[in-house]
């Protein structure tokens, strides 16, 4: 019958019932006799428990595996106290009379130095003042208090004084040790190495020390030896036990190994991201993965995944042999294809050459073999860190040479991942049913829409976008062969209409659904002001009964997070479409690079001499405009803005006069470029902006840290040769000169500034959102949402009504709206 606990509570062992718990008292510090068996009353005792196969353990006659361990007990010869419970000992030390023992009420009177009662209203006895220095000493005035009078003071604390101080935790004289427990050999198992020798764990070593010592410290006692010899040794019992429970306490130096490494006490075992917790508990490492460099293949589907060879051959799924598919199963066998063979008796055998024949004859219904790898199989992907679903979608294999993964890389967005050296996890599923679900829920297909903006987070990227814009332009016209080779090259099957010549935006169409209507404006309309008739055109995306009409396919339509013909797509076709189109659009625009050609060259950033005088003009209208704001400050008759001082005016002021000259100075830059693939690729979105573009060619602008103009660095001004209060421009940052003409040592000095504070940002952002998603896991764990749609803990209660406080599947939506046409479509479909 199940039981419904009503309480639990925790409390500090008693040594009776330490005691009463152990099995061994351990009073030999020797661990293995001299034929190598463990020493009777050691710590390594044949009753603690049994580590080795084959033998039995001497308490409960059970084998490794079943035995889980037992107790022993160690009797101290002198009292120690508990490092772990210091504070409380030092509370109650402060709150007990020294005479009677009685717990004091505040209204006493307090030392305002340690807030502690300086008379006892009870026996009006003066109290002493009481100290504690770290890791465990507590003075009382001057004297050093020993445990065995802070143990007998805290015995004679009536038990009504501790029921009015709360305490729960036993009794509080069991805060000072004199029964150690000594934990099972299962707990901290040794090791045999290859020369023979045995290895052992650190808590064995601390309490090898723990017990020698104490054995010491008992025969001096009892032949009486002097004070000082038994003070010492009991000061390195206290150390020895400390240790064991912490060995990074603060004034105790760390306990060591010879080799100098230092010995891991129970709190380190526990804590940090190595710890049990951690390290074994919420996180281990797990069999069937492998982990290695991604590098990009843009002629794979996004759906797969390239696995090596030699990972193929090492990772294994299980296959269960039936009157169905048994010849296939030995097929495998006869192309060694299988690495273990599971008998119906459990019993695991290694193929090889010599018992393959064997195996053969032998292997029947109700066997099972581990194949390796083959193409098709489903696997998990993953990048660290996993901050979202799309950390981990389900991939197919294909099995490659070589020793790196390969992926797509209009996959990268949601891994985040790039190619400057990332790693990544693949683990092969080894049931059917695991397989299934991945199938169903985690392929990549199955998670083109985003859960966080409800819209595509996989699209085209970088050279895949550059392609399709080029290819879409006005004026790329090809003969049927050409277009048919095009096609053949990217790899796409598809039947060519019966005509002489095709456009690029018609090849385009190829990949495009009948059903598709849309219109919208692309990546490059935000910038119209300035342009030609004719660029405007290339603006305005028309797509009509799946032929594009007008406009250049550009990071609006394909590219991840914009995709909006992506995400059209999605609502008039299913995800195999989708992802195919992805596909065959990527390795388009690839096909259409490479026989096109696509590079980039210094004489792309050349612009008129004309172009350079009017960005000159404008750079010197900025800096003469700034210096009047500043002459107008030094004056005290610059314009206040609201809510800042009359520095910060100046700062502000200056920094939006000196923002618009350098967007002056890209406009002219824009007016002047000749076309080139610099010009294609920020027309694309596929990467760079025209902002990077004005800085190569006439000025890179403001550097700044924290969002201001650079004022730190020598007294009174930035660099050695400035002038002391100079607030001018160039003194503050302002760089006037582009990358291609070249930057002044000042200037290369502003601009390492600023990169600086860019990669410190980075590495801080990372680690405090890594911690922050590391908390609130920790904070939601126990959330679930319920078959009402309501989001309920552990114990019940209702956090949400609703789950997301609408209910509205996010991915369903359009990028966040609710598409009622789209769903009224389906419906009557």
């Amino acid at each position: 019958m199940p039981h419904k606990i009503s309480s639990m509570q925790f409390s500090v062992m008693s040594p009776e019932m330490i005691k009463s718990n152990a099995w061994v008292r351990i009073v030999n510090p020797e661990l293995y006799d001299a034929d190598g068996y463990p020493v009777e009353g050691g710590v390594m005792d044949p009753r603690l428990g049994v580590i080795d196969p084959g033998l039995y353990c001497r308490t409960c006659n059970s084998s490794i595996g079943d035995c889980l361990g037992h107790f022993g007990y160690l009797e101290l010869a002198k009292p120690v106290i508990h490092v772990m419970y210091v504070k409380v000992i030092y509370e109650l030390l402060k709150i007990t009379c020294r005479k009677c023992n009685r717990v004091m009420p505040e209204k006493g009177g307090l030392d305002s130095s340690n807030l502690q009662p300086t008379k006892c209203p009870h026996c009006k006895v003066q109290q002493k003042k009481i100290k504690f220095v770290k890791p465990y000493t507590f003075y009382e005035d001057a004297d050093e208090l020993d445990p065995q009078v802070i143990r007998e003071r805290f015995e004679k604390i009536p038990a009504t004084d501790l029921k009015k101080l709360s305490f729960v935790g036993g009794k509080p004289e069991w805060l000072i040790v004199t029964l150690f427990p000594v934990p099972p050999v299962t707990m901290r198992p040794s090791i045999t190495l290859e020369t023979g020798e045995r290895s052992e764990d650190d808590l064995t070593h601390k309490l090898v020390d723990i017990v020698r010592i104490n054995q010491s410290l008992k025969e001096n006692m009892d032949i009486g030896a002097p004070e000082f010899i038994i003070r010492d040794l009991w000061e390195l019992l206290q150390y020895h036990v400390s240790t064991y429970f912490d060995n990074e306490l603060t004034g105790a130096p760390l306990a060591r190994h010879r080799s100098g490494r230092p010995l891991k006490g129970i709190i380190q075992r526990l804590k940090a991201k190595e710890g049990r917790l951690r390290g074994n508990l919420l996180g281990k490492r797990v069999n069937f993965c492998a982990r290695t460099v991604i590098v990009p293949d843009p002629c794979i589907s996004i759906n797969e995944v390239g696995v090596p060879q030699i990972v193929a051959k090492e990772l294994t799924i299980p296959v269960y042999a039936t009157n169905l598919n048994l010849s296939y199963v030995k097929d495998l066998i006869k192309d060694s294809k299988v690495n273990y063979i599971l008998r119906p008796d459990q019993r695991r055998i290694k193929l090889t050459e010599d018992n393959k024949k064997d195996i053969l004859k032998l292997i029947d219904i109700g066997w099972s073999v581990d194949r390796q790898l083959t193409d098709g199989d489903i696997v998990l992907f993953n990048r660290q860190p996993s901050l979202h679903r799309i950390s981990i979608m389900a991939h197919k294999v294909k099995v490659m040479p070589f020793l790196a993964f390969r992926i797509n890389p209009s996959v990268c967005f949601p891994y985040n991942a790039d190619f400057d050296g990332d790693e990544m996890n693949l683990h092969a599923l080894q049931s059917t049913e695991s397989m299934t679900e991945a199938r169903m829920s985690m392929l990549v297909e199955k998670n083109i829409v985003s859960p966080k903006f409800g819209g595509p987070i996989i699209g085209l990227d970088l050279d895949q976008i550059s392609g399709v814009y080029m290819l879409t332009a006005n004026d790329v016209s090809m003969t049927r062969e050409e277009t048919a080779q095009l096609l053949a090259e990217a790899g796409i099957d598809i039947e060519l209409p019966i005509k002489e010549r095709f456009t690029g935006k018609e090849a385009f169409s190829l990949l495009l659904p009948k059903e598709l209507n849309i219109t919208y404006e692309n990546h490059f309309a935000k910038s119209l002001d300035g342009m030609e008739e004719k660029q405007k055109e290339d603006c305005i995306v028309l797509v009509k009964d799946g032929m594009l009409v007008s406009g250049r396919i550009d990071k609006s339509g394909v590219g991840a997070e914009q995709a909006k013909l992506i995400n059209r797509m999605l609502k008039v076709r299913d995800t195999a479409f989708v992802r195919e189109f992805i596909d065959n659009a990527g390795r388009l625009g690839i096909a259409y690079l490479m026989r096109r050609g696509f590079s980039i060259g210094l004489s792309d950033l050349d612009i008129p001499d004309s172009a350079h005088v009017r960005i000159k003009a404008k750079l010197e209208e900025s800096t003469k405009k700034a210096d009047e704001l500043i002459k107008d400050f030094n004056r005290g008759e610059i314009p206040i803005l609201p809510g800042m001082t009359m520095e910060e005016s100046l700062e502000s002021q200056v920094l939006n006069v000196l923002s618009r000259g350098i967007s002056d100075m890209s406009h002219i830059v824009r007016e002047y470029i000749k076309p080139s693939d610099i010009v294609n690729m920020a027309r694309a979105g596929s990467k760079g902006s025209f902002v990077n573009l004005s800085q190569m060619i006439a000025g890179v602008g403001q550097e700044t840290v924290l969002g201001k103009r650079i004022n730190r660095g020598y007294t009174h001004r930035t660099l050695p040769h400035v002038k002391p209060f100079d607030l001018s421009p160039m003194s503050r940052g302002f760089v006037s000169h582009g990358f291609k003409e070249g930057l002044t040592p000042f200037e290369i000095f502003w601009d390492i500034m600023n990169g600086r504070e860019g990669l410190m940002d980075k590495s801080l952002r990372t680690r405090k959102s890594g911690y922050m998603q590391r908390r609130l896991v920790n904070a939601l764990q126990d959330m679930r949402v319920c078959s009402d749609l309501s989001v309920r803990n552990a114990v019940n209660d209702i956090i949400q009504f609703t789950a997301g406080e609408d209910g509205m599947d996010v991915t369903k939506s359009d990028f966040g709206r609710f598409d009622w046409k789209s769903a009224l479509e389906l419906k009557d479909k």
